[in-house]
C-alpha cells in the first residue's frame, strides 16, 4: 500500500507526473473545491462522519516500532502513543499491519514471530502486540483492523535469511522469486489453503473488528521479469482461456474463500480491502476509469476489485487514491476528482462500503508535485468525496505521517472535517 514498499511503487511514480492544482467535476456535476470545506452547510460537511481511519505499518518498521529490538515496555509505549494519537485526532479506526512478510505480530501456530519487533526473525517479542492492540484500541473506543499481506514472503531474495522453521522453507515448491523478493505462488491450491490458515488463526484468538488486505496480491510489474508460474498453471489453469484469467480466478478464490471462513469463524467481523486505485483504464475497458495509469489492478495484479465490490463479496473497499485532484481537462495518468466518482458509481446500490485512502505521506514531500504543498489539499479531497453518499469514510496513510504532519494538513482535515467524534461504521 502504499507503504514502504507499496505507496512508493506505482502509485508514487505516477502521481509524481501529476503536477498541476485545480477544482474538479464529476459526471453531470461539478464539484466544488474552493473555500471552507467542512464549515457548516458548505460543500464537505457531511465529511465528518463514517469511517476515520489510519494505517499503521509495521513493514520494515515503516510506523511501529521505531525500530527492532526495542523492549517489551518501549515497544507497547510507542503502540498506545499511536492509539492515543487517534483518539486525539478524533479518528475511529486503526488498520495494523499484523502480518507483513509471512510472519506474525501474534503467537501464531503457523508462521514465526516477526522480524519488525526482535530484528530475528522468530524471536519472541515478550508480549502480544495484537492482543495489546485489540484490547487498548477498544477501551479507547477505536475499532481495530487486523491488515494481512496474504502473499509477500520477504522483501529479499534469500530463502536461508528466513527462520529455518518457516514454512517457506519447508515448501520451497510453494514459492516463487520475483524483482529480488519472495512470494508464495497464489496458483497453488495449498497455498491459498496455509495462507487463510495463516491469517485466520488471529480472527479466531481475538475479536478484531475487520480482516483487511492491501494492494498485493499478484507482484507489480516490473519490465523484462516473469512470474514464474509455469508449473502451477500447466497443472491448474487448463479450463481458462488464458493466463490472466487463470490469475485473476486464483484471486478471487483466495477472496471469496476468506470472507466464507471469516463468516464462520468469526460472525460480524468485516472483510475489507484496500487496493491499488484503478480497476482498469477506459482505453481498455468502457466501464473503465477516465484515467492513463501505468498500472491496472485487472490487467497487472490480477486483481478484479470492481467484480468484489458488486457480487457483495468483500464488506468493504479501500481504492488508494493517491493523486491529487485536477481540472478534468488535465492530461494527467490518474486523477483524483474523477477516480471518486467512477468508484462511488462502482459502489452504487451494492452492499460493499465505499472509503477512500488518502496519501497523506505525500503531504509536504518535497519530491511530490506542487498539489502536495498546499496544506488544504486533502482537505480539498474529503470535501470532493463528500458529495457523493457513497462515500462513507477515509483512511490515510500512515500513523508516523498523521503523528508528524509536516505542514499541517492532517490537522486542517480534522479542523474542517472532524470537529466532533464519530462511531466507525459496522
Amino acid at each position: 500500500m502504499r507503504r514502504v514498499s507499496r505507496r512508493t511503487f506505482a502509485a508514487v511514480a505516477l502521481s509524481a507526473l501529476v503536477t498541476a492544482p485545480g477544482a474538479a467535476a464529476a459526471p453531470g456535476s461539478r464539484p466544488q473545491l474552493d473555500g471552507a470545506a467542512g464549515a457548516a452547510g458548505a460543500p464537505g460537511a457531511r465529511a465528518g462522519g463514517g469511517l476515520r481511519g489510519v494505517w499503521l505499518a509495521t513493514v520494515d518498521n515503516r510506523d511501529w516500532p521505531s525500530k527492532p529490538g526495542l523492549s517489551a515496555g518501549q515497544q507497547q509505549k510507542e503502540l498506545i502513543a499511536y492509539l492515543d494519537r487517534a483518539v486525539r485526532d478524533r479518528l475511529n479506526t486503526v488498520i495494523l499491519q499484523v502480518r507483513p512478510t509471512a510472519d506474525a505480530l501474534w503467537p501464531s501456530p503457523h508462521e514465526p514471530w516477526s522480524k519488525c519487533l526482535t530484528g530475528t526473525q522468530g524471536g519472541s517479542p515478550g508480549w502480544d502486540p495484537l492482543g495489546t492492540a485489540v484490547t487498548e484500541a477498544h477501551a479507547r473506543g477505536l475499532q481495530l483492523h487486523a491488515w494481512f499481506n496474504p502473499y509477500r514472503i520477504a522483501n529479499h531474495a534469500d530463502p536461508a535469511k528466513l527462520t529455518a522453521s518457516h514454512p517457506a522453507r519447508k515448501h520451497p515448491d510453494w514459492v516463487v522469486r520475483y524483482d529480488g523478493k519472495l512470494y508464495y505462488n497464489p496458483g497453488l491450491p495449498q497455498v491459498r489453503a496455509f495462507v487463510q490458515d495463516a491469517m485466520l488463526d488471529a480472527v479466531a484468538r481475538y475479536p478484531v473488528d475487520a480482516v483487511h488486505f492491501d494492494d498485493y496480491f499478484y507482484p507489480y510489474p516490473v519490465a523484462g521479469q516473469s512470474f514464474d508460474d509455469d508449473a502451477a498453471y500447466d497443472r491448474y489453469g487448463g479450463s481458462f482461456d488464458d493466463r490472466a484469467a487463470w490469475r485473476r480466478d486464483n484471486i478471487d478464490k483466495l477472496v471469496r474463500e476468506t470472507a466464507a471462513r471469516i463468516r464462520q469463524i468469526r460472525p460480524g467481523t468485516q472483510f475489507g480491502i484496500s487496493p491499488f486505485g484503478v480497476w482498469r483504464n477506459a482505453a481498455d475497458d468502457s466501464s473503465g476509469s477516465d484515467t492513463r495509469a501505468g498500472v491496472q489492478s485487472y490487467d497487472d495484479l490480477y486483481a478484479d476489485t470492481r467484480t468484489w465490490v458488486r457480487e457483495g463479496w468483500i464488506d468493504y473497499i479501500v481504492p488508494q487514491l493517491y493523486w491529487s485532484a485536477q481540472p478534468l481537462d488535465q492530461q494527467v495518468p490518474a486523477n483524483y476528482a474523477v477516480l471518486v466518482p467512477w468508484w462511488a458509481e462502482v459502489a452504487r446500490g451494492t452492499k460493499t462500503k465505499l472509503y477512500i485512502g488518502e496519501a497523506l505521506y505525500k503531504a509536504g514531500d518535497p519530491e511530490q508535485p506542487a498539489p502536495w504543498h498546499d496544506p488544504a489539499e486533502l482537505s480539498r479531497h474529503l470535501a470532493l468525496a463528500a458529495q457523493y453518499p457513497e462515500v462513507q469514510g477515509h483512511v490515510f496513510f500512515a500513523a508516523k505521517d498523521v503523528a508528524a504532519d509536516k505542514i499541517g494538513a492532517m490537522a486542517r482535515v480534522i479542523a474542517d472535517h472532524y470537529q466532533r467524534p464519530a462511531k466507525a461504521p459496522r
